[in-house]
């Protein structure tokens, strides 16, 4: 019994050593923060986190009041809604040709997660080039075949595109990688017989593939949608402070980190956060209530 009871307390010393310097980590620079930020939003912050004076609800009532705020929130939900369906949908696509018996296929899986080893300040300055509307490749390249050159990242109805066009590059090696973990799982039995019964791949996914992936697919779209609710790195790499398109394309984030560290309204910045925080909550759970209707785990 004695020995036992030793056992045990060496295994629990040892779980502990390993738990408590990410649990240190954890609350040190995520818990800790949280409520930071709550208690900053009923204040008005300020310089070094000296002379906070109460004010109250004050923060929220001009939050609701504030058209950029909204904008913001606007163009957070677009940027979101054409990010991540087609995130997910190209995807699994490469993720099913990337599962197949062809030739240099390690090569190309790793091409395909390079852009999740790079820094997202580096892939947002070699797009700023590639769409730069005077010597960007892109124009270049429109330009030998006749097509007169786009303002990729000045125009305000269209810049949102350019910059998800980006966040689908950026994220698509990290979908790929846990599509085909999914693939992987699934039986090959059950595409030899749909093969049999007559149905062509396409088919095959729609019956097959699509619903034993649901699982996955389901984690890939809430992981990626709480992502592009929090897009902040592109945009501020990619466009300027005085790029005309920034009002149509700048994220609640975004404008958080103008309110916070350029304006040095960290109160209000707070507030903005916890909005950004009820935002990406409800959507989480209107998610996870949608999931019982279409997700099969097995």
């Amino acid at each position: 019994m004695n020995m036992n009871r030793l056992m045990r307390r060496s295994h629990n010393f040892w779980g502990w050593l390993f738990v408590i310097p990410t649990m240190t980590g954890l609350i040190v620079l995520n818990i800790i923060p949280i409520f930071q930020t709550i208690w900053q939003s009923f204040f008005k912050v300020g310089d070094f986190g000296r002379g906070n004076i109460f004010i109250g609800f004050q923060n929220y009532a001009l939050l609701f009041s504030d058209t950029q705020v909204w904008q913001s929130l606007a163009n957070t939900f677009v940027y979101t809604l054409l990010e991540v369906p087609l995130a997910i949908i190209i995807a699994l696509i490469f993720a099913v040709m990337l599962n197949r018996d062809i030739a240099g296929r390690a090569v190309f899986r790793t091409i395909f997660f390079l852009p999740m080893v790079a820094a997202p300040a580096a892939i947002a300055m070699v797009w700023r080039w590639l769409y730069n509307g005077n010597f960007g490749l892109i124009n270049f390249v429109l330009g030998r075949i006749g097509i007169p050159p786009v303002n990729w990242i000045s125009a305000p109805d269209g810049v949102i595109i350019s910059v998800a066009i980006v966040g689908i590059w950026a994220s698509l090696g990290y979908n790929i990688v846990l599509f085909i973990a999914g693939l992987q799982e699934i039986p090959k039995d059950y595409f030899e017989a749909a093969e049999i019964d007559g149905a062509n791949i396409v088919r095959q996914q729609v019956i097959i593939t699509v619903p034993l992936l649901s699982p996955t697919i389901y984690f890939v779209g809430v992981t990626r949608t709480i992502a592009a609710m929090q897009m902040f790195d592109l945009i501020f790499m990619m466009l300027d402070r005085n790029n005309p398109a920034l009002p149509k394309t700048q994220t609640l984030v975004y404008l958080f980190y103008r309110y916070s560290f350029v304006e040095n309204n960290r109160g209000y910045g707070s507030a903005i956060v916890m909005l950004l925080l009820a935002v990406i909550l409800g959507m989480t759970v209107l998610l996870q209530y949608a999931q019982k209707k279409w997700v099969h785990y097995s």
